[in-house]
């Protein structure tokens, strides 16, 4: 893809970020290429919505973040509404949604503009609501949101059949990492039914539910006791939080089942958070249903994603002290010809792709 103009997402906190979103101006100059910071906000200015902050910034055909996992999803939320490739800048600490090494922004770039790039797909997550989701007055306070501004509330989806007889309101909603329901006030679990194709699942009484999708299983969901699930999946984890029941564990759905939950009478609200942000308050009998969306999201890669070599590196995993007595463990595959044809329709790492073709 040819970059005609540049969304910037800079994490203004650390210095390495801002010290890179230079390099990426500067880039920009030299090649011609309009650059713009967005999702800026100040503390006395509203934050806008995935299509209105594009709009405000051009329209941008690359979106670029500087940052950590947070600022990926600043970035994701804007990319995956308009259907524009995003490149994360590596500078968090944990994450494991950026790749690229700020030292390698320039290359990354190039790369880009010239075609050289691979753009892998994500899923995201969508929903209706049994009502327009609003925020109650005051509540960033709280909430502890004060130390920046709110996004909105989740628009209408006017591109969707909004007003179908019975289904909800469609809403506006991309979300890469997860949809999240938890209790609002701290001394008051949310009680919810659950509903997975329609069907109850289970009454719960939790801190909170996760709808995530296999990206967001290494976040939230993760942290709860739920999966790792491949990024190249297409799926919807369903993981509750400190549930006061037996069953306890994740359910794995297909993309095409919707996951649901309704407020049960008695519980206490709960609050609608999508990729971390607050976005809305379900009171006793809304409902909310989750599920796969149209949109995917498009992400810039300098090459095949390692996304096992990352957890193995990000989590720290190490060998059983048993295992470990064995010595040096060997690489699985290290072939000396191509691979077999009955082997040729799998993914590999990056590792035994380059053995293969002789690397």
């Amino acid at each position: 893809m040819s970059v005609e103009r540049v969304g910037v997402v800079v994490h203004q906190g650390r210095p390495e970020a801002v010290a890179a979103a230079r390099v990426v101006r500067d880039w920009c100059a030299g090649e011609g290429v309009p650059c713009t910071d967005i999702d800026v906000w100040r503390d006395d200015a509203r934050r806008r919505g995935g299509r209105e902050e594009a709009h405000v910034a051009g329209n941008p055909d690359l979106i670029v973040t500087l940052g950590g996992d947070g600022t990926f999803l600043r970035g994701a939320r804007i990319a995956a509404k308009n259907h524009v490739a995003v490149l994360g800048i590596d500078l968090g600490r944990v994450g494991f949604l950026t790749e690229v090494p700020a030292e390698d922004v320039v290359r990354a770039l190039d790369a880009v503009h010239r075609g050289r790039a691979d753009v892998e797909e994500r899923m995201t997550l969508t929903m209706r609501t049994s009502r327009v989701l609003e925020v109650p007055k005051d509540i960033d306070a709280l909430m502890g949101y004060g130390r920046r501004p709110m996004l909105p509330p989740p628009h209408v989806d006017l591109e969707a059949e909004a007003a179908a007889e019975g289904w909800g309101v469609a809403l506006d909603v991309t979300a890469l990492n997860d949809v999240v329901v938890e209790k609002l006030a701290r001394d008051r679990q949310v009680s919810l039914g659950v509903y997975i194709g329609g069907r109850l699942l289970a009454s719960y009484s939790a801190d909170a539910v996760i709808m995530a999708t296999p990206t967001g299983s290494t976040a939230y969901s993760f942290a709860a006791g739920g999966p790792v699930v491949s990024p190249r999946m297409d799926a919807v984890l369903f993981t509750p939080v400190a549930p006061h029941m037996t069953f306890n564990r994740t359910v794995v759905v297909a993309p095409d089942e919707p996951v649901a939950v309704r407020v049960l009478p008695n519980s206490g609200q709960g609050a609608v958070t999508i990729d971390g942000q607050l976005r809305g308050v379900l009171d006793a009998g809304d409902w909310l249903g989750v599920y796969a969306a149209p949109r995917r999201l498009r992400v810039i890669r300098l090459g095949p994603h390692d996304f096992y070599g990352r957890l193995r590196t990000r989590l720290r995993l190490t060998d059983a002290p048993a295992a470990a007595a064995e010595g040096e463990i060997a690489p699985l595959f290290r072939p000396d010809g191509p691979i077999p044809h009955d082997l040729a329709h799998l993914h590999f790492s990056l590792a035994d792709r380059d053995a293969a073709a002789g690397g």
